[in-house]
């Protein structure tokens, strides 16, 4: 039972190196459909009207249709490609093939074939079934877990794939919405740029709660536009408190102010976020940077004073240091002289 993510399959589709079939799984509808929909990409534009099928088999419910139903995947399976070296059959609503309501002869016919299928796939055609669940008991499952490639597909995990979640969203409800304002609705969800080692990601209940408001507002607009998700978005999610002086650490001076954008908004005080830039730079600098410790000090006690004198706006004065600690970090040999 090989096991891939959805990013290792996307690989695989853009090499053209892909396994004979997959079984995508998951409750996330959009993203299973996005990704299962991106094997078309195997298949030149031009010729995937003859060599690209999507099967809907939700309602087969009896022994006949299932028959019928899977007699259809088959041969679709089977057929040679034309004028390509490869044929994609994507079949949804798997389950309902895997686990038939109603046990018949037809429906034992039915899973015999498509137990032949799976034994021994055509190797000329990508097989892709997608289900929001089986019953890993059954035989049937069983056998399809040994042969197919396993994709557990929930909830987008990166800014990337929760951009393609907003736009898939979207496009179901009969509009278009700008790039930039997908990613707006992505990044107000708290999902990270890249997928996190840990499992932490965004909050996909908020994205779909942000998005229905987004459709709500822009009722009627073939296109929305980033300004349209700047004006329903709220405050984003914080999904990581210290996401801003790990950043700092690791001289990332962009990372860091997108990181301090998201606390100020979300409500944090500027007070707390100088006493977590005081305690990395008391903790960290003395290892990771000898050199700009002192100039981080002093960098840190103008910002209090300034603070505390109302010598500016909060954020500008936050911003400044934070791109002055970071640059310290970036240069952990240079002094004050170089850094500041």
């Amino acid at each position: 039972m090989p096991l891939a993510s959805p990013a290792a399959v996307r690989k695989q589709i853009q090499s053209a190196l892909t396994d004979p079939i997959y079984l995508i799984l998951g409750e996330e509808e959009v993203e299973k459909s996005a990704l299962a929909s991106e094997f078309a990409d195997l298949v030149d534009e031009g010729l995937r009207a003859f060599n690209v099928e999507r099967i809907h088999v939700g309602e087969l419910t009896t022994g006949d249709k299932l028959l019928d139903g899977v007699a259809s995947i088959v041969a679709s399976a089977r057929t040679l490609p034309m004028m390509s070296p490869r044929r994609v059959v994507i079949v949804f609503q798997a389950e309902t093939l895997l686990a038939p309501k109603r046990e018949s002869d037809a429906a034992d016919r039915a899973l015999k074939e498509l137990e032949s299928l799976i034994t021994m796939p055509d190797p000329q055609t990508t097989l892709v079934l997608v289900a929001s669940a089986i019953d890993r008991r059954k035989s049937l499952c069983k056998l399809l877990l040994k042969q197919a490639t396993i994709v557990e597909c929930g909830a987008p995990d990166d800014l990337a794939a929760a951009e393609r979640w907003v736009r898939e969203r979207v496009a179901k409800a009969g509009a278009e919405i700008e790039p930039a304002g997908a990613r707006v609705m992505a990044a107000l969800a708290g999902f990270p740029e890249r997928a996190q080692n840990d499992g932490r990601t965004g909050d996909v209940k908020r994205l779909r709660g942000e998005v229905d408001r987004l459709l709500i507002y822009a009722l009627g607009q073939k296109m929305i536009t980033a300004d349209d998700a700047r004006a329903i978005a709220g405050p984003a999610a914080i999904q990581d408190h210290w996401a801003m002086t790990n950043a700092v650490e690791r001289g990332q001076a962009g990372a860091a102010l997108r990181q301090l954008a998201l606390m100020l908004e979300s409500g944090t005080a500027p007070e707390m976020i100088l006493g977590q830039l005081g305690w990395m730079v008391r903790s960290k600098f003395p290892d990771i940077a000898p050199a700009a410790a002192r100039g981080a000090v002093e960098s840190l006690f103008r910002t209090d004073v300034d603070l505390k004198r109302s010598a500016g706006d909060p954020r500008v004065l936050l911003e400044r240091l934070v791109v002055e600690l970071c640059a310290g970090t970036r240069n952990p040999t240079r002094g004050r002289s170089g850094a500041w």
